[in-house]
């Protein structure tokens, strides 16, 4: 691959990356959105946090198979309720380390 090829590959991956993220910002920036669809669009982090972390909470890396008795899923629930009642990210960062950690040396 010469170096214009290169180039040009990084400036089409730049604006693949890019743009779709510029473009609904420019197109509703001025716009005033809907009740529920601002709704809508605050429960978007939650959902995929919960995509990204339920796989590892819930099932053995190997053979993946469903388990409810998982040392992760064991520290969640406390870090859980922790976050719950405090609201305070620090809090719950510590108690969760704390109590995977506890969980990793009894198990």
């Amino acid at each position: 691959m010469n170096s214009r090829d290169f180039l040009l590959l990084m400036l089409a991956m730049g604006a693949v990356t890019y743009l779709p993220r510029l473009l609904p910002l420019v197109m509703l920036s001025r716009r005033t959105l809907p009740g529920w669809f601002a709704e809508w669009l605050e429960l978007i982090p939650s959902a995929i946090l919960s995509a990204l972390i339920a796989p590892t909470l819930f099932a053995q890396p190997d053979p993946r198979l469903f388990t409810l008795g998982n040392v992760e899923l064991l520290a969640a629930l406390p870090t859980l309720l922790c976050a719950y009642k405090s609201r305070s990210l620090a809090g719950t960062v510590v108690v969760g380390m704390l109590c995977y950690w506890g969980l990793k040396q009894v198990m």
